[in-house]
């Protein structure tokens, strides 16, 4: 028994040594450069509602990422037609974004319903209709590929967002899906509001086009605009003024690059002016699609567009090997660094709207962090006094186990990394109830046996083994509704059962491990026959 004494002391002395270690960078700064290199300097994660920042759910339009790839199908579909010499009028898209077809007659119309059978399974005939020899098709995407392409733009935002969030530097994001076509982005720490939510919700779809320098940019402007061309314009800013101003282009609708060519970009600084741009790398397959572009076009504008705004139009002097490029525009360092950041991240599948927006100030996560760690304090003195008053010593071996309760669990907290929040506050709360709860019960029960006229050893023993299905059975069914709120939960009540979670787990293993050493030293090494309780 002495030797299992012995053993118990010395688990439980490394584990709260451990958990010193752990919580030693949260309890001072001041800590040598030695225990930087090799101990853990990590603090305990504070949440969005401890120490400010942004809260944001965001609705992915997973409807515009459908649209998007029934406009690619359509154009690949469109040069296939052409390639096999089938005769059509391609009709402005419905109200409800069908694409419609006409075919002269009904041998293009029976060769179109072969390619599309054959070719395109993801398209199916919305409507169809036979007026004077001529066939109407309405075109869109098959309703299970719809939802599976809706999946997977709500994936990739997701993941599109957290490398961007990443190459920000904010510490400790948490964006999370939410439904079908949500995302929860939280932000602890984060100052400049307007610049995060112009980082996250910028869609950063690049495409480099060539200027329509065939056609009159007048007449385009007056709405005459020729087929396969669009408008648009430039954003130029007066070094002197810094006035931004629009100069509209026209541009051919054909993309002939795009942003997924990209291998990386990074902001430089121009020898000229001093001012950034924006270095851009194409990947292997990139750099030889640019090489062919800009040789097939020398002395031609070349647009770079992102998200429809055309940033510069410079001239092609000659063939352009080596798949380098960049993008200029009156840039201050902020904004290319954002593009950059935007660019390497990739673009997103659809637009993103904003739909909740709640900003924590710092000072006010400070005086939540003050007022429930006062709140714990007092609620932890007073049960420190009652349990002594009423239990004695074994009242005094109780707050023993709760003290230690404590430290093992906000050392475990900062071991794994878990986010304290402000409702972790309230769970650290119910932990100290919870353990001060087991201790009650095995007191009780050692309190009975003694009343029953059994010696202290066997009263102890008899308490502890009673009480212990009491306390397994309390504390199993509220560590199963923990997980649950943890697996199913998002943001507060997340925060609630991690605390909750780890609370239950240590309450348990010093209300019943840690005592007990203490209860068995008293009785073999000390050898007591008496104890107030």
């Amino acid at each position: 028994m002495l030797k299992s004494i012995k053993i118990r002391a010395v688990v439980t002395t490394v584990l709260c040594l451990a958990a010193l270690v752990y919580l030693a960078p949260t309890l001072t700064a001041d800590l040598p450069d030695s225990w930087k290199k090799y101990l853990p300097a990590d603090k305990i994660r504070l949440g969005l509602d401890l120490q400010g920042g942004m809260h944001l759910v965001l609705e992915v339009q997973t409807a515009k990422a459908v649209e998007s790839t029934l406009e690619r199908t359509m154009g690949d579909l469109k040069e296939t037609l052409m390639d096999n010499r089938v005769r059509f009028k391609l009709h402005e898209q419905t109200k409800d974004k069908n694409i419609r077809l006409e075919f002269p007659d009904a041998a293009s119309r029976d060769a179109f319903e072969r390619i599309l059978k054959n070719q395109y399974p993801d398209l199916e005939v919305a409507a169809s209709e036979m007026a004077e020899g001529r066939g109407l098709v309405s075109l869109r995407i098959r309703d299970k590929r719809a939802a599976e392409i809706g999946k997977m733009a709500v994936e990739q935002s997701l993941e599109t967002i957290r490398n961007r969030v990443d190459q920000f530097g904010i510490t400790e994001p948490e964006i999370i899906p939410q439904g079908t076509d949500r995302i929860i982005v939280q932000l602890p720490g984060i100052k400049d509001t307007a610049r995060a939510k112009s980082l996250i919700g910028r869609t950063a779809l690049l495409e480099f086009k060539l200027v329509d320098e065939e056609h009159s940019l007048e007449e385009a402007l007056k709405g005459n605009v020729p087929e396969g061309s669009a408008i648009a314009y430039e954003s130029r800013m007066d070094r002197n003024s810094g006035r931004r101003t629009e100069i509209p282009l026209l541009l051919k609708s054909r993309t002939l690059l795009t942003g997924d060519a990209l291998e990386g970009a990074k902001v430089q600084i121009g020898d000229r002016f001093g001012e950034p741009h924006v270095s851009l790398k194409f990947n292997t397959q990139g750099a030889r699609d640019f090489e062919r572009i800009t040789g097939e076009n020398v002395k031609k504008r070349l647009a770079i567009v992102l998200d429809g705004v055309v940033h510069s139009a410079p001239v092609i002097q000659e063939r352009i090997s080596g798949g380098q490029a960049q993008i200029t525009g009156s840039f201050t360092m902020e904004e290319a660094t954002d593009l950059a950041i935007v660019l390497r991240a990739g673009s997103l599948p659809a637009p993103v709207t904003i739909l909740e927006e709640r900003t924590v100030g710092p000072s006010l996560g400070q005086d939540s962090i003050d007022l429930g760690t006062w709140a714990s304090i007092i609620a932890g003195i007073l049960i420190l006094i009652f349990m002594i008053v009423y239990y004695r010593l074994t009242g005094f071996i109780a707050d023993m186990a709760l003290v230690m309760n404590m430290l093992l669990l906000l050392g475990v907290m900062a071991a794994f990394k878990a986010t304290l929040t402000l409702p972790g506050i309230a769970g650290i709360a119910l932990t100290i109830a919870m353990a001060v709860d087991a201790n009650v019960l095995i007191n009780e029960r050692i309190r009975e046996e003694l009343h029953l006229g059994k010696t202290l050893r066997a009263a102890i023993e008899a308490g502890y083994t009673k009480a212990f299905l009491t306390i397994f059975d309390s504390n199993v069914t509220t560590l199963v509704a923990a997980l649950f709120l943890f697996g199913f939960g998002t943001g507060p009540v997340k925060g609630f059962a991690v605390t909750l979670t780890i609370g239950i787990v240590v309450s348990m293993f010093t209300a019943i491990f840690v005592t007990r050493i203490v209860f068995d030293h008293l009785i073999w090494n000390r050898r007591i026959e008496k104890i107030s309780i």
